[in-house]
């Protein structure tokens, strides 16, 4: 934030255009202000109290700005990341019968470092133009172009091979590099076309791909640095998605953002504690309801037992009986400690059944009404 003071402004200040880059920062600045992490500021002060227990804070922008923050000072990881940020943002354009790159960007940062990348490795200055949005894109994009030397910079970054063919996946000498290569061409395909979901059953990390060979070709150094990722094509478009909790820490924390990555593995414990407690509640409920619901059945068919047997029902089993409904709510085990001798819960249990067992066939003699006639509607015997 203190580089911030002394950064060039690029564009007209009396312009505007939406930036997520600017947007986390504002809700960084609020966070560090309150003294808690912003996706626990927006839950305790908004979502809390408004009931939204289900609402979280996107984390795509914030993983974006630590990511563009991330520096690896060796040359071939810096090319790694330019490679794979010039491959999922856009790629080869024929302008004028000349080849031309350019990439676009969701973010004036990314494109001016980008911009700066292109001049420090490769001497060449590109163009860059803030696009505003049409269609089905909000808010616009920053178009990073390269048109006099875009041939030779397509070679050089093996976005074309050698007979002036596109290459559709990545360069084979990039995604067979060093961890830190690997790692920074993820990172260069997540600031390009990644996002990521809230945690939670559905909880992923994608990357949209230019192709399908682009897409096994992250895959592939994805599984050499330990990410478990999979291509897959959504609405004809190829993704590589990671969806395991623990791995989509792990695709953060290897890419570089760190702090974000430890935000959303605090999120997602959070709420998978959350889950569990409301699954054991839910549990506990619905035992509950059971119990009482056995408890009601119980005593009216033994109120109705006693009420058919008369005189004639045998002193053990009036005694159960009238225990039973002497202590409506107790369990089988504590109505045997009432017992007086104490008997065990099998006992008491087996007495209630004769008890039922022998109303119930006096009932079926007799033509009238049984015990389970005795039983609310609604309750289950």
């Amino acid at each position: 934030m203190i580089r911030l003071t002394r950064a060039e402004l690029v564009w007209d200040t009396g312009a505007f255009a939406y930036s997520n880059l600017v947007t986390a920062l504002l809700g960084h600045a609020i966070a560090r202000c309150a003294d808690i992490d912003y996706p626990t500021l927006l839950a305790s002060r908004l979502f809390e109290p408004l009931g939204m227990t289900e609402s979280t804070v996107p984390l795509t922008a914030d993983v974006k700005a630590e990511l563009i923050t991330v520096r690896d000072p060796r040359p071939t990881a810096r090319v790694a990341e330019l490679t794979a940020i010039l491959r999922f943002s856009g790629g080869l354009h024929s302008i004028a019968n000349r080849v031309a790159v350019e990439a676009e960007l969701d973010s004036d940062v990314l494109a001016r470092r980008v911009a700066r990348d292109l001049v420090e490795l490769y001497g060449v200055r590109p163009e860059l133009h803030h696009v505003q949005g049409s269609g089905g894109r909000t808010g616009g994009y920053y178009a990073v172009r390269v048109i006099e030397a875009g041939e030779t910079l397509a070679r050089q970054t093996g976005l074309l091979d050698q007979r002036r063919r596109p290459v559709r996946g990545l360069p084979n000498k990039l995604t067979t590099g060093s961890r830190p290569d690997l790692s920074a061409i993820w990172r260069g395909a997540f600031l390009a076309s990644g996002s990521l979901s809230d945690p939670g059953r559905s909880a992923a990390l994608e990357i949209s791909c230019p192709s399908s060979e682009a897409a096994m070709a992250l895959v592939g150094a994805g599984h050499r640095i330990g990410i478990p990722a999979k291509a897959r094509e959504v609405r004809g478009v190829p993704r590589v998605v990671v969806r395991d909790g623990e791995a989509i820490r792990g695709a953060l924390y290897e890419m570089g953002a760190r702090r974000t990555a430890g935000e959303w593995d605090q999120m997602r414990q959070r709420r998978e504690v959350r889950a569990g407690v409301n699954r054991l509640v839910n549990f506990d409920d619905a035992n509950l309801r059971r119990s009482a619901q056995a408890a009601v059945a119980a005593c009216a068919r033994v109120e109705r037992a006693l009420e058919i047997l008369g005189d004639e029902v045998p002193e053990h089993l009036q005694q159960a009986g009238e225990l039973r409904l002497a202590h409506r709510d107790a369990s089988l085990d504590e109505l045997g400690h009432h017992a007086d001798p104490p008997l065990t819960k099998d006992a008491v249990a087996g007495r209630i059944r004769r008890l039922l067992a022998m109303a119930d066939k006096k009932a079926e003699v007799e033509g009238i009404p049984g015990t389970e006639a005795a039983v609310p509607v609604g309750i289950e015997g």
